[in-house]
């Protein structure tokens, strides 16, 4: 028999999905700018983002000419620290559901694939609020069928 969440731990299990959620959409949002990035980088295009240099606000330099600050580095580093935070949000969850280690290196793989943190994210969702709309239907059920013995 698998390990449950407590139903005192519900309103922690919606709170920790809550979290999850806007963690997964950031970062997933923050590895296609970072793919984006990558691509503009390191192919024959060769060009960075640059901000508030003398080509404007935002600009495509080549590669290496970045005067002013250099957003390709900058979104770099906010992902990888974001993923961290990523990663909590999914330890989280993971915990206050009880769910298996396989479960939990699949929600950390979503800051990490292109695209599959969305997919995680909105199957996880689902999952999440049937199964404690499940249980809390359940636990209602339950005193009035004992009344009724």
């Amino acid at each position: 028999m698998p390990l449950e969440p407590k139903l005192k731990d519900f309103p922690r299990v919606r709170s920790a999905l809550t979290f999850y959620q806007v963690c997964a959409i950031i970062t997933g949002v923050l590895l296609l700018l970072l793919c984006v990035e990558m691509i503009l980088k390191y192919t024959p295009i060769g060009l960075e983002v640059e901000m508030g240099g003398p080509q404007g606000f935002l600009a495509l330099v080549p590669d290496g000419t970045v005067t002013s600050i250099n957003l390709s580095t900058g979104i770099l580093i906010v992902h990888g620290w974001f993923y961290v935070v990523y990663l909590f949000s999914c330890f989280q969850l993971w915990t206050r559901m009880r769910w298996r280690l396989g479960r939990f290196l699949l929600l950390a793989l979503g800051g990490v694939i292109p695209f599959l943190s969305f997919f995680v994210e909105t199957r996880t969702a689902h999952e999440v609020r049937g199964y404690l709309a499940k249980r809390e239907a359940a636990v209602v059920a339950q005193p009035a069928e004992a009344a009724h013995q």
